[in-house]
């Protein structure tokens, strides 16, 4: 059984930084593309980021581009995310997902229940 589970969220002010984390368990984690997901009040789901099994392809949104950096580390199955120069904008609930395949852009497979990022202006 997957097993995903987001951790680092929280309140920031407009400008800080935060640094997600996901761990993924009952799969090859070095196997899969991993992926970053957000969702905002009324919004749709957005894709943030996504990176290759291997951590050498990576793809963001326009609107992240710059500011936040995904990474991950096989030996610990652990997705990273971290967000600089936060805005507003970016207030939403973030998730973590595997994906079925090993390259990027992705199709996620096995959600977290996500970590809530909140930027106060």
């Amino acid at each position: 059984q997957v097993q995903v589970a987001e951790s680092g969220g929280g309140l920031v002010q407009a400008g800080g930084s935060l640094r997600l984390s996901c761990t993924a368990s009952g799969l090859t984690f070095d196997a899969y593309a991993m992926e970053w997901f957000r969702q905002a009040p009324g919004k749709e789901r957005e894709r943030v980021s996504c990176i290759n099994w291997n951590g050498l392809s990576t793809v963001y949104a326009d609107s992240v581009k710059g500011r936040f950096t995904i990474s991950r580390d096989n030996a610990k199955n652990t997705l990273y995310l971290q967000m600089n120069g936060l805005k507003p904008e970016d207030t939403a609930m973030y998730y973590c997902a595997t994906d079925r395949h090993a390259g990027c852009p992705g199709s996620p497979k096995h959600w977290g229940q996500g970590t809530q990022v909140t930027v106060s202006s």
